[in-house]
């Protein structure tokens, strides 16, 4: 597994976010996040988890999207990801296994490199409700797989970059508790928090390369 040492990690959040911020993108951003271990200080970062936060699109299908399916082999342009990002990007449209376009694949392809050490969580709930909702429905189920670690930054959103948190995060300024206190934090008891927070752990450590998954609240 390839490490990045503190400086060049946060650097490579600064282009991403700056091609969020200049490029059009398949479907609109609006917030971007960063958790885990370059928030936490760690250094060197193992891997970098990024969380994006995207609009749905709704009823833009077009002829134009209905001649890039038809080209492209794919179902969904125009409705799941942008007709203009799609005819300008066509080789970074994905579909899952049914032949639809899915969004988190097409981000993944535009913004990330092959076999990065990047995991990319998108949804288009905030990342603060993701996780609160992720939570209380793994602690119904007695089920963690899913749970998302709550200790993040808010690097961009809705176009606005924050200068401060990059500051932050090149210094290892930022302070959070265990993953256990965290999410004790959000209303787990202290036996479910260390179950959720094992994991939790246990799925970082399975990761490897690009990983990528896709979230709708």
């Amino acid at each position: 597994m390839t490490e990045l040492d503190r400086e060049t990690a946060v650097d490579r959040l600064e282009e991403l976010v700056e091609t969020v911020d200049r490029e059009t993108m398949p479907v609109p951003v609006r917030e971007i996040w960063v958790y885990g271990d370059l928030a936490l200080g760690v250094d060197p970062v193992e891997r970098l988890d990024v969380y994006l936060t995207k609009d749905l699109l709704f009823g833009q299908a077009t002829d134009e999207a209905q001649t890039l399916d038809s080209e492209l082999g794919v179902e969904g342009v125009g409705e799941t990801v942008r007709t203009e990002w799609a005819r300008e990007h066509p080789e970074f449209v994905t579909a899952n296994p049914s032949g639809h376009v899915a969004p988190e694949k097409c981000l993944a392809e535009h913004l990330l490199a092959e076999g990065e050490s990047i995991h990319l969580e998108v949804c288009n709930a905030s990342f603060e409700d993701n996780v609160t909702r992720r939570l209380e429905g793994s602690l119904a189920r007695e089920d963690y797989e899913h749970v998302l670690d709550p200790r993040g930054v808010c690097l961009w959103i809705d176009g606005r970059r924050s200068a401060e948190a990059f500051e932050k995060l090149r210094a290892g300024e930022y302070v959070f508790p265990t993953l256990v206190g965290a999410l004790e934090q959000l209303g787990a008891d202290e036996n479910e928090a260390t179950a959720a927070a094992e994991t939790v752990n246990d799925r970082r450590e399975r990761q490897d390369g690009t990983t990528v998954r896709g979230d709708v609240l």
